[in-house]
């Protein structure tokens, strides 16, 4: 086999890598905007908005701040900064007011205060 070729296998095996590290990482932030979503009653454009935002705030990288929402959904547990960045980013972006659902009830995530007390315990 020539070295050209056997460098072709090795990139092409390296991309296989790459890609498969990406749709992984994808899925793991794709749940936790819908963790965002459902929990903090914003819009998925939101729950992304929300998470980038804790991204860049905490200076941690976007897939390890979604793994630490997923963590949250499992455990009840989060670290204090991630939980303020969250509160935080909600405060900012929700939540989202069903059109024509009523009056709108008390948020889950979302209001300084509620959503501390909320991050402390299971959600």
């Amino acid at each position: 086999m020539a070295d050209s070729e056997r460098d072709r296998i090795a990139a092409m095996r390296a991309e296989i890598e790459q890609l498969r590290q990406a749709v992984s990482s994808h899925a793991v932030v794709d749940q936790a905007i819908g963790m965002v979503v459902a929990l903090g009653r914003v819009t998925p454009e939101q729950g992304w908005e929300v998470l980038r935002e804790i991204s860049q705030h905490t200076n941690i990288k976007l897939r390890n701040v979604a793994e630490l929402v997923l963590i949250w959904g499992r455990l009840g547990e989060m670290p204090p900064e991630i939980a303020a960045a969250l509160e935080n980013a909600l405060d900012r972006h929700g939540p989202t007011r069903i059109p024509g659902g009523g009056p709108d009830p008390a948020p889950v995530l979302g209001r300084r205060g509620t959503a501390r007390a909320r991050l402390s315990g299971p959600p």
